[in-house]
């Protein structure tokens, strides 16, 4: 069916070819520091990543879903379609991939270090609602 034909840029992309294209353009440091998976840090291989990437479905999708979002700079999707596995998500027809997101160790670091200081704020808010 045409319909299943969904404007997704994972359909019919190979796990092998995304990671490739992945560690082409970003390099193992970036995707180690970003994803902090123990195959993209000791001695990384496409073959290696794969393995598990296949057998664990998070990973993949985690994988997937930054292959959407940085590298292909697809527009955010709903709160529902955020709920899906990368590869069930649409984007509306016409939609193009953009540039891929420039990325260094450090910026993601930055990143990193500015959610976990947001959720531990978010997270000592919380318990003082609760002592009042």
């Amino acid at each position: 069916m045409l319909d299943e034909q969904q404007n997704n840029p994972l359909h019919g992309l190979k796990l092998e070819v995304l990671l490739t294209e992945l560690v082409d353009f970003y390099g193992w440091d970036i995707l180690d520091t970003f994803f902090r998976f123990n195959c993209f840090r000791t001695n990384p291989t496409v073959a290696g990543s794969l393995k598990f990437l296949r057998k664990t479905e998070w990973a993949r999708e985690k994988i997937e879903a930054f292959y959407l979002s940085r590298y292909m700079r697809m527009p955010r999707v709903s709160e529902e379609e955020y709920e899906m596995p990368p590869r069930k998500r649409t984007f509306a027809a016409g939609i193009e991939p953009r540039e891929p997101m420039a990325l260094t160790v450090e910026s993601i670091e930055l990143s990193q270090a500015k959610a976990a200081s947001a959720h531990k704020a978010r997270s000592s808010n919380r318990s003082h609602h609760h002592r009042r």
